[in-house]
């Protein structure tokens, strides 16, 4: 059910009541947004809601008459417990939570590691590292996910894993962290493409890097995870950062709570919601190639490819000729131009696909494809399915999570 569809909510002669326990007093965005899209859940069902740091106290006070019909939480083992035994259900929304097998909404951290993963190789880059905790669940998915889509091109990922306490609270570790950091660079073949699980710590990095005299974005570019605008937009360099949209696990929550309140049974524990966007900002505003004139052809492939330009064009726009940076492209970067040109071609195409109901003709117009027989042919052949298909299976998943300005 997303934000924009009509929604029949069966109310009772009371109104539900529902506990939100999201540890909001940290003051994040990904807390805030979640709280935001859970209360425009309730709003539209009717629910009475109220915000409790530990409405496990209460249930323990009240067993007899729990003062809760179900709760939306960060959920903790003393909060389960609790709600077990009052018979209330729970919605978790922290993926690191130590309670698992609970009805949960979390965001689909695969397919984040894949959008970063996408981004940084359309910037050219060949040479990758990723920055994340070392015991987070959603820490280790990210990684697999940027892993997969960088070994599919056949490029390698040098990790740097920490712990959370080294940088949390007290920091105690925080020297270890620094020095940790500072060796991990130092095994560095620049130019990079980074992902790092936070935005904040994309900030810890840029010191260091700065430090070590290497340029964000010309050597390292950065890819944050999180679109916390605060961090990401001031100083410079701006961050480029994927933004989660949390507004919508805080919504698809509020549904799954409705139905467990309701008795219904759930088809699957987990539900996965995709990343909202990435936000491109200076911390990867280039275009790495080992070749300058690569670089400009990159740029210059990335600003026009949506448009009817063929390989004759990049060339003449670098100023040389078609043979002479067919082969220094393919030295460079590993692809030829066209497939470079098609790749991302396919990637506004499937963009268009789930997001829009255009026709396949004014989807294969938009991205630069001469006609739909066209576009057809390379979709299926790139994707192993025709573009048909891909708008069947992912095209739901994001209409779900459309709305993101709860």
């Amino acid at each position: 059910m997303g934000y924009h569809q009509s929604m029949s909510v069966v109310k009772s002669t009371r109104r539900q009541r529902v506990a939100i326990a999201l540890e909001m007093e940290w003051g994040y965005k990904r807390h805030q947004e979640v709280y935001a899209g859970v209360q425009r859940y309730a709003d539209e069902a009717g629910w009475e809601t109220s915000i409790h740091p530990a409405p496990e106290r209460e249930m323990v006070r009240r067993l007899s008459d729990p003062p809760y019909d179900g709760v939306i939480a960060r959920t903790t083992t003393e909060l389960a417990q609790a709600a077990q035994r009052a018979g209330v259900p729970v919605v978790n929304v922290w993926m690191n939570s130590p309670v698992k097998n609970l009805p949960s909404v979390f965001v689909d951290c695969e397919a984040v590691g894949r959008m970063a993963a996408e981004h940084l190789l359309g910037r050219g880059f060949r040479q990758f590292g990723y920055m994340g905790y070392e015991r987070d669940v959603d820490s280790r998915l990210q990684l697999n996910g940027f892993r997969q889509a960088i070994r599919q091109e056949g490029y390698r990922v040098n990790t740097f894993r920490y712990s959370r306490a080294s940088i949390a609270g007290n920091a105690h570790g925080w020297e270890d962290f620094v020095s940790g950091l500072e060796h991990w660079i130092d095994t560095w073949k620049p130019p990079m493409g980074v992902f790092v699980g936070g935005d904040l710590d994309c900030r810890y990095l840029i010191d260091i890097c700065r430090s070590k005299g290497l340029h964000v974005s010309q050597d390292v570019a950065l890819v944050g995870r999180g679109n916390e605008s605060v961090i990401c937009d001031a100083p410079s360099p701006t961050l480029t950062s994927i933004d989660l949209g949390y507004a919508q696990i805080g919504y698809r929550a509020g549904a799954m709570l409705d139905g467990l309140m309701r008795g219904q049974k759930l088809d699957h524990e987990s539900e996965l919601v995709l990343p909202a966007e990435l936000i491109p900002r200076q911390s990867t505003d280039a275009f790495a190639a080992d070749d300058p004139l690569v670089a400009r052809a990159l740029r210059f492939i990335a600003e026009h490819s949506h448009e009817r330009i063929q390989v004759k064009h990049v060339a003449a726009e670098v100023a040389t000729t078609r043979r002479t940076l067919e082969r220094k492209f393919q030295d460079s970067v590993g692809r030829t131009i066209a497939g470079e040109i098609a790749r991302l071609r396919i990637e506004r195409a499937k963009r268009r696909l789930v997001e829009t109901d255009d026709s396949m003709k004014a989807v294969a117009l938009d991205a630069g494809f001469r006609n739909a027989d066209h576009f057809y042919k390379v979709f299926t052949r790139v994707e192993g399915m025709p573009p048909s298909q891909y708008r069947e299976e992912h095209q739901p998943v994001f209409m779900r999570r459309r709305d993101r300005s709860v």
